[in-house]
Formats: C-alpha cells, sequence, structure tokens
C-alpha cells in the first residue's frame, strides 16, 4: 500500500476500501427516500474516504477503518442535507408526532401505541403508519437541531478551533446517556428492531424474516422509534431541550 518512495500509494488504497464505502451506503439507503441514488452516496461517501486519508497519520489498519468509516458516512450525510431531501411538510408532521408521544407520556406515564397516536393526532391509523413509511431516513439528530440563538450553527462555532474534532464535540455526554436511556424505554419489538439494525447490521429485509414482519413494517417501526427517542432526548439534552422551548414558547 505505499510507493518506491514510501508515501501511501492513495489508488490501491481507494481500491482496497471502495467495497467499505459501498457497505456503508447500502446501509444507509436502507432507511433512505426512494428519490436517494445509491451512486451520490457511493460518490460522496469516496470524498470522505480521501479526507480520512488526508487527516489519518498512523497507518491504515483496522483503527483507521474504524475511523474512516465515520468520515466516510458523515460525507453521506452531508450530501443529503444539501439535497434537503426529507421534504419539510415531512419533518414537520414528524415534529408533530415527537411532541404527542412526548405529551401522551407525561399524561399516561408509559409509551403510547401506534393507535393512541393515530387516536390523538386524529388521523386514520393508515394515514398514520404512511406517515411513518415515507419518513424513511428519519434520523435521531439532525444539525439544525444544534443552531445558536441567532441562527450560529453549532458546528461552525467550534471548526474554527482546528484542534476540536466535531465528532468528539457531538458525543456530548447527556446526549449519549439520554440515547442509552431511550432505547431502554423502547417497546421491546422496537428495541429488537434497533438490535438488529444497528449492532447486527441486517438490513430491513432481513430484520423483517426474523420478526416475521414485512420489509415496509420494519421502515415503520424505524420511523416511530427514531420519534420515540427525539421526543425522550428533547426533554433531557440540554441543548436540544434548550431548542425545544424555543420553538414552543
Amino acid at each position: 500500500m505505499y510507493t518506491a518512495a514510501g508515501q501511501p500509494d492513495r489508488e490501491q488504497l481507494v481500491q482496497r476500501f471502495v467495497p467499505l464505502v459501498k457497505r456503508i451506503a447500502y446501509h444507509l439507503l436502507a432507511r433512505l427516500p426512494a428519490n436517494v441514488q445509491l451512486d451520490d452516496l457511493v460518490q460522496n461517501g469516496m470524498l470522505g474516504l480521501l479526507d480520512a486519508m488526508d487527516r489519518f497519520q498512523e497507518g491504515f489498519g483496522a483503527q483507521f477503518e474504524t475511523y474512516a468509516s465515520q468520515r466516510i458516512r458523515g460525507a453521506m450525510l452531508d450530501g443529503l442535507r444539501e439535497n434537503d431531501w426529507l421534504p419539510r411538510q415531512l419533518r414537520r408532521e414528524l415534529r408533530r408526532i415527537e411532541g404527542m408521544i412526548n405529551k401522551l407520556e407525561h399524561e399516561h406515564g408509559r409509551v403510547p401505541s401506534e393507535a393512541e397516536l393515530a387516536e390523538a393526532l386524529e388521523v386514520p391509523l393508515a394515514d398514520y403508519q404512511r406517515t411513518l413509511q415515507d419518513a424513511r431516513g428519519h434520523q435521531i439528530l439532525y444539525l439544525e437541531d444544534f443552531s445558536g440563538e441567532e441562527g450560529e450553527d453549532f458546528l461552525e462555532r467550534h471548526f474554527t478551533d482546528n484542534d476540536a474534532d466535531p465528532l468528539k464535540l457531538l458525543e456530548d455526554k447527556s446526549l449519549k446517556q439520554a440515547l442509552v436511556a431511550g432505547i431502554e424505554h423502547l417497546p421491546e419489538r422496537e428495541k429488537l428492531m434497533m438490535a438488529l439494525y444497528y449492532e447486527k447490521e441486517l438490513n430491513l429485509r432481513e430484520i423483517g424474516e426474523v420478526m416475521g414482519v414485512t420489509e415496509s413494517r420494519v421502515c415503520q417501526l424505524h420511523s416511530q422509534a427514531i420519534a420515540r427517542l427525539r421526543s425522550q432526548m428533547m426533554d433531557k439534552v440540554p441543548m436540544l431541550k434548550k431548542r425545544k422551548e424555543k420553538a414552543l414558547g
């Protein structure tokens, strides 16, 4: 993987890690809207791979692959954000669902069922599930969640510091604690689905086979689990709670 001059051979390294880029792209594509193209994800992922090669200085073994995976996935998500792939109207509907989840949990002291949520939102259950289906790709956190008081972006405030790694800044202790607690609080069916997807890295079809449901149903469960997690984290993570209070008030 090195030239005669002892420098990393970029062409060989790129070929070595192309399967990693494609694997991450396929995994991400499974929970994105149908209009997102695999080639676009791969192209952005390759930019992330090249960036990782430029930044990483300790060799190209397992540690590099872990580092590169973060950069590759981040580059793919950046490309998706630039294209605004999740319609604003759908984003508003999801925030409405998150708010109702939060309201019902506080009223009843437990996680609400799909039927209860649909009734509270005054929509037929089939329409509620269709919204979840359309929301494939809904994320636990969005870049806009970290906006400051005057529209100043969280990453922009910190990225000027060359020693600050934005990934580490996002790995706030309260954020991680809230996420772990939120996952534990999920209904067992959704908790299983999240474990199969994020820990076992199964795709939606494989998860459906394990759980005995259709791929589209897995997609609905994923979107609902994400909505539950966002609802809980908006109450527990200081920077997100502040944004929620500002939006409500």
